[in-house]
């Protein structure tokens, strides 16, 4: 991947003292629009010098944490670009964006340090212990 997204994260951890998305968040320009969405679990767009994150209210708190943290991916590594406009106006392929957005996500909710804690554990354990999808702890681990 182009951008060192685990580099990144590191940097703003440190910048902000937090891995909560939403507690980082709050001394950024960013408006957090809680909303039921139908078919999608949260966006990010970026209007008018806006960075907006839409997040659906009917998600566990869990799963929109994980929502909040792959939508900042996207406003930091894809800022200008509108995935929710490619994904359905265009032929567009965005399922790099999406993973390099999961890969932000996951490292900014799974440190390395709570990782070390468990160097025993299988793909599906980690899973299990995180409740994240299996495929998304894998992605943590590479």
């Amino acid at each position: 991947m182009s951008v060192d997204i685990k580099r990144k994260v590191n940097q703003l951890v440190r910048l902000f003292g937090t891995r909560d998305p939403f507690e980082m968040i709050k001394g950024m320009n960013v408006i957090l629009v809680f909303y039921p969405l139908d078919g999608v679990r949260g966006f990010y767009q970026y209007f008018k010098r806006n960075n907006i994150i839409y997040i659906d209210e009917s998600l566990s708190r869990h799963d929109q944490q994980f929502v909040c943290a792959h939508e900042l991916g996207h406003m930091f590594l894809h800022k200008r670009t509108n995935a929710l406009f490619m994904d359905t106006r265009t032929q567009f392929n965005t399922s790099r964006y999406e993973l390099e957005a999961d890969k932000f996500a996951v490292n900014l909710l799974i440190s390395d340090s709570v990782l070390r804690e468990y160097p025993d554990y299988s793909t599906d354990q980690l899973s299990r212990l995180f409740g994240y999808n299996k495929k998304l702890i894998e992605l943590r681990l590479k």
